[in-house]
Parts: C-alpha cells; sequence; structure tokens
C-alpha cells in the first residue's frame, strides 16, 4: 500500500472517530447543559498536555530524522568507497583490475537484490555480503605494485575498502527501527490523551468547532505517520535508499 494512501486513511479514520464521538456527544446532552461551565482547570491542563505533547512529537520527529540522514549518508559513502576502488583499480595490472571490478559488482548486485529486502525484514545484515567484501579486499591487499605509479595508488585503494567496510558495519547498526516499543506506547498514549481532553471542553456540533476538531486530530496522526515513515532508516521499500549504489553501479 502506498504511504500516501495509509496517510490519507490514517488521517480520515482520526478525524472520523473524533468527529462520530462528538456527534453521539452531543446527543445525549441535556438541554439544560451549559458550555461555559468547564473549570478553568480543565482548560489548563488540556493547554499544558497539549504543549508537553507537542515537545515529545518534536523530539521524536527530530531524532527519527537524524537516523535516517545517518543512515543515508553511511550508505552513500558505501557506495562512493566501492566507485573509489573500482575507478582507481585502472592502475592496476588488466587482470587484477577486471577481477576486483567484477567482486565489486557481484558485491553490489548482491546488496541491492538480496541482503537489502533481509535487512529491511529483518533488521539485519547477511554473512554472503562480508564474504563478497572480502574478496574485494583480498583482490587489492594480494596484488603486489609493479611500479612507483601502482604504489602511490595502492594505500589508497586500502583507504576506500576500509571506508566500505566500516559504513557497511554502520549499515548493520542502524538497520533497526530507531524509536523502541515503549516510546511508541508513550506516542500513541499521549495521542490519546491529547485528543481525549478535547472533549471536556464541552465542545458543540458547530461547523468551526467540528472543523477545529477535526483538524486537530488529522494533525496528531500526520505527526505520528510522518514518525512511523521516517522510523525505518533506509525506508520501507528497497527502492528508498538504494540510489547512491544504482547511480554509479549498473545492477
Amino acid at each position: 500500500m502506498a504511504e500516501w494512501l495509509v496517510l490519507t486513511l490514517a488521517m480520515a479514520a482520526a478525524c472520523a472517530v473524533v468527529l462520530t464521538i462528538t456527534v453521539l456527544r452531543e446527543r445525549r446532552l441535556s438541554e439544560h447543559d451549559d458550555p461555559s461551565e468547564t473549570p478553568d482547570v480543565i482548560e489548563y491542563m488540556t493547554m499544558m498536555i497539549g504543549v508537553v505533547y507537542a515537545i515529545v512529537l518534536g523530539l521524536a520527529i527530530a531524532g527519527v530524522w537524524e537516523a535516517r540522514n545517518a543512515a543515508q549518508d553511511g550508505v552513500r559513502t558505501e557506495a562512493q568507497a566501492l566507485h573509489e576502488v573500482s575507478e582507481r583499480v585502472q592502475a592496476y595490472a588488466p587482470a587484477v583490475r577486471d577481477r576486483t571490478r567484477e567482486d565489486i559488482n557481484a558485491y553490489v548486485s548482491y546488496v541491492v537484490h538480496k541482503e537489502w529486502p533481509v535487512m529491511l525484514k529483518r533488521g539485519e545484515i547477511t554473512d554472503r555480503s562480508e564474504q563478497l567484501l572480502s574478496k574485494v579486499r583480498e583482490d587489492v591487499t594480494s596484488y603486489v605494485p609493479r611500479d612507483d605509479h601502482e604504489t602511490q595508488s595502492y594505500q589508497p585503494l586500502l583507504d576506500q575498502v576500509g571506508a566500505a567496510d566500516a559504513a557497511r558495519s554502520a549499515r548493520a547498526q542502524n538497520a533497526n527501527d530507531t524509536m523502541p516499543g515503549v516510546v511508541w506506547f508513550g506516542l500513541i498514549g499521549g495521542a490519546v490523551v491529547a485528543v481525549g481532553l478535547i472533549f471536556t471542553l464541552q465542545i458543540r456540533r458547530s461547523p468551526r468547532e467540528l472543523l477545529l476538531a477535526g483538524v486537530y486530530s488529522a494533525m496528531i496522526a500526520f505527526l505520528l505517520f510522518l514518525i512511523w515513515d521516517f522510523n525505518t532508516p533506509f525506508g520501507h521499500e528497497v527502492s528508498d535508499a538504494v540510489g547512491p549504489f544504482t547511480d554509479m553501479f549498473a545492477t
């Protein structure tokens, strides 16, 4: 299901629940009920809880956004390092150059088509990718430079392989969701409390009050969806974060 459709359904459902409760609640009120009788302390508590919950939502959004940016920067670093190895190995003998490029392409193809779906589903990377990357490292380290030009290229190639390996390790650490379950419990519980408190203000079925109640609940649903969407650092589909690999290599 497309993310925009999930967002639309979530916002519509939140609005429908709040508006339905509001309409049903008003039908049960007596004719002598006075909305101006809401105690001041309830209005104060509603305002304070809304402010605190808004701060919590802001911190959660900032946390998942930062984690996603860091994860995707790591993907770019990994892809760029492998691309540098593929280009700089041009200085080596043709047989070594071709073998190294083939091994790099094999690693990239495996990561994009095999490892990435596993990583999104299970939150972990595979041993096979480590073996393929080790083969690239072996191609580079086992070669004995024949002249000064190849010698000057040797250490930068090792550095780039090391950078790719470090980025792969960082990708493994970032494969799981950013927000733990207890935080989600607090976010959802806070949403229920924040929305539930608006009913203590004795809202009515006037278009203005219904509009404000619907917009308020839809906004909270949107922010929770935003956190859920960013909670997976590498996205929910393979195509969400493999762009650096597919842009630099023919996979």
